[in-house]
């Protein structure tokens, strides 16, 4: 594992384009969260601060960072299918094979470098939350800093998943561009689906069988906070009121997900005349 987690680590370091991806992939999630904690002045009139609007408190401090943070997948989502384009167009996939390293290999390679990836991710946003919510948050009580921390196991699964994804396009498509247009097709996809089975049926069946699909079932992992937000501020108001909560048979479907991105990525690279 570890040879193989090297030999990927040097191809991704030694491509300048690949450094800036991954650098831009940490730096900006958690720019955009320290940024948020910082006084806003609004036109002279008065100072928004977010950290006062407990937006920062524990335990939801969890939901909310790693919610945001998930937004800026997209940018290691390009490293990850680039690293297949670049195998491809400098023809080293077949070099790799030719010096010895098997198709099973070569795709776990890959598949170890999104999970060493995301869990940098994962532990970055783990401090970074922690830190927030000891400086802001009007809790401070082990038992409710460590609520809902599954938030976390969430945000790990779902980053592996869709980088899985991103794998799974990048060797079935070849090419970084067609992976990318691949996964706003699949997006397409799901919404039409949505669409269709609501027309035909109902939408509560729909929803259903939409949770089923890559992209949405990703998205369930962690749903949205502005709900949650707005439901400390007017806990009286039932109409705001939804679940929000990390859910095991989501992360299940995920992983499922992408245990097979990766098996079809391997099956499809074995069967592929090189």
């Amino acid at each position: 594992m570890r040879r193989l987690l090297n030999l990927e680590l040097q191809k991704l370091l030694l491509n300048k384009t690949s450094k800036i991806l991954i650098f831009i992939s940490f730096i900006l999630p958690l720019c955009v969260i320290l940024l948020s904690a910082l006084k806003i002045n609004v036109f002279g009139f008065f100072t928004m601060e977010l950290g006062e609007l407990g937006i920062f408190n524990f335990p939801i401090v969890w939901h909310i960072t790693t919610f945001f943070s998930a937004l800026f997948k997209f940018f290691f989502a390009i490293v990850v299918v680039s690293m297949i384009g670049n195998e491809y167009s400098n023809k080293t996939l077949k070099q790799n094979l030719i010096d010895g390293l098997s198709k099973k290999e070569f795709i776990l390679s890959k598949f170890y470098v999104i999970i060493f990836f995301s869990l940098i991710s994962t532990v970055i946003i783990f401090i970074i939350s922690l830190v927030l919510g000891l400086i802001y948050s009007s809790y401070n009580e082990f038992h409710i800093i460590i609520q809902q921390m599954e938030f976390l196991l969430a945000y790990f699964v779902k980053l592996v998943g869709f980088f899985s994804f991103c794998l799974f396009l990048g060797v079935l498509a070849k090419r970084s561009a067609f992976a990318l247009a691949f996964l706003l097709v699949d997006l397409i996809l799901e919404w039409l689906i949505l669409g269709i089975i609501t027309w035909k049926g109902s939408y509560e069946i729909a929803q259903k069988v939409q949770n089923f699909f890559p992209l949405t079932s990703m998205s369930n992992l962690i749903k949205q906070p502005f709900q949650r937000v707005a439901m400390t501020k007017f806990p009286s108001n039932s109409d705001i009121a939804y679940d929000y909560a990390v859910h095991a048979y989501t992360v299940i479907i995920v992983i499922c997900w992408t245990i097979l991105f990766i098996f079809l990525s391997y099956k499809l690279l074995k069967r592929r005349d090189l």
